[in-house]
């Protein structure tokens, strides 16, 4: 098994504050500082949320360019920043392809839920993705249950996304905790993303996160891990940084026998500009 193993950091979230964890990166200067961090222990891709004076979610265009810059100046090309669109109950859908359309950034990542939340939807997403595609900006579509999967599968058949292989993330698991109903939802996701015909990562929560890694690292996936799902390690103490999970990411590729994918040798596999 030799796929290059891309490790994505999700630093930062919508949620989590300074009283969750100290080291929790929520300024364009916390962010260059975590980005050195993370690019250093093996991460090609920083996943980017932005927050406002009050330390609220933001999708505020200036306040993301501003932390792009500070990455940027910090790392220069060793990181693809790719901008969230989450909606977090903030914003709608229009406001948030708005925002890509005005920032055009590198990479972002597309709830399918958010972004194309019914039938009636496909056809104005479907053009936005062309526009994407036509901008060189490199997407990934989060997908948080089986119903968002069988839509993907479905789109794909249709020729709604304009790359044959779009590239997937699983979320396996929900802030709220481990439910049963959280579990068996995780677990058929888990085997979707093992039968999958396109590239695709998985992130998890807490105690689960160990288990995204390894389950990637051997089944030819990738993974994202970050303070924006998880801040534990496993005997429930604190994480030091964002890097540290990444550096054990590292690790359980290299037995997996899967070298570590650059930010560059990313751009070149999904065409991403430079």
């Amino acid at each position: 098994m030799n796929n290059p193993f891309i490790i994505m950091s999700a630093p930062n979230g919508a949620r989590r504050q300074k009283a969750d964890h100290p080291e929790i990166p929520l300024t364009p200067k916390e962010m260059a500082q975590c980005a050195i961090e993370i690019s250093e222990a093996g991460a090609s891709i920083l996943h980017l949320h932005v927050r406002d004076e009050e330390g609220t979610h933001s999708l505020d265009v200036d306040r993301y360019k501003a932390s792009i810059a500070a990455v940027k100046d910090a790392v220069g090309n060793n990181l693809i920043i790719q901008a969230t669109t989450e909606a977090v109950g903030i914003y709608n859908r229009h406001q948030q392809m708005e925002m890509v359309r005005n920032l055009r950034p590198e990479a972002v990542s597309l709830a399918l839920r958010e972004l194309c939340p019914g039938e009636d939807d496909v056809s104005e997403f479907s053009d936005f993705l062309k526009w994407i595609k036509v901008e060189k900006i490199f997407p990934q579509f989060i997908l948080y249950n089986r119903d968002d999967y069988l839509r993907f599968k479905d789109y794909r058949k249709r020729g709604i996304f304009p790359d044959e292989e779009p590239f997937a993330l699983f979320v396996l698991g929900s802030y709220q905790g481990q439910s049963r109903e959280s579990m068996e939802a995780s677990i058929l996701l888990m085997e979707n993303s093992i039968e999958a015909s396109f590239p695709w990562s998985v992130c998890g929560f807490q105690d689960n996160e160990l288990e995204c890694i390894s389950h990637a690292a051997f089944e030819n996936g990738h993974v994202r891990v970050g303070f924006e799902n998880n801040i534990w390690k496993s005997d429930n103490s604190l994480l030091e940084n964002n890097a540290e999970m990444i550096s054990h990411a590292a690790r359980i590729a290299d037995i997996a026998r899967r070298p570590l994918a650059t930010a560059d040798l990313v751009r070149s596999t999904f065409n991403v500009r430079d």
